[in-house]
């Protein structure tokens, strides 16, 4: 593979290499997950907050394990209802039973982009107390799919 090919396809998709890694088929990853990432390097890069770097499944982790003071006191990090470990069921605060937020476990979590900017919206604001940006669900995603 010629360097500004892989390049380009290290840029535009970490998710790929953490699929293959992860044992997850390329196939899985080639629709909606992808096409979001695009969508949010774009909205982040227009906004000016895309680092030079990209996606960063780091970042991600930090976001989704860190506790928050901006949202809602009964919601104050993503584990309060997902778990630490994204590779295991979650439970919301009523009970109910939540699938693993890892692509690994739940490949099709992230195949509904009206569905997952409905639950963006909704947690982040829960969690954040605010929308999240795009850089932040690009980094999210990028961790879940690492996963």
């Amino acid at each position: 593979m010629k360097k500004a090919t892989l390049a380009i396809a290290l840029a535009g998709s970490a998710m790929l290499l953490g699929g293959v890694a992860s044992g997850t088929s390329t196939a899985a990853l080639a629709g909606s997950p992808q096409e979001m990432l695009k969508r949010y390097a774009e909205e982040a890069k227009a906004a000016g907050i895309m680092p030079e770097g990209g996606f960063s499944a780091e970042r991600g982790k930090a976001l989704y394990l860190a506790d928050h003071k901006g949202g809602k006191p009964a919601t104050p990090s993503c584990t309060t209802c997902h778990m630490k470990d994204p590779t295991q069921p979650g439970r919301t605060r009523t009970g109910k039973l939540i699938k693993p937020m890892a692509l690994s476990k739940t490949p099709d979590r992230y195949s509904d982009p009206e569905k997952v900017e409905k639950w963006f919206f909704r947690n982040c604001r829960s969690v954040l107390g605010r929308e999240c940006t795009p850089l932040e669900k690009g980094d999210f995603i990028t961790f879940m799919i690492s996963q």
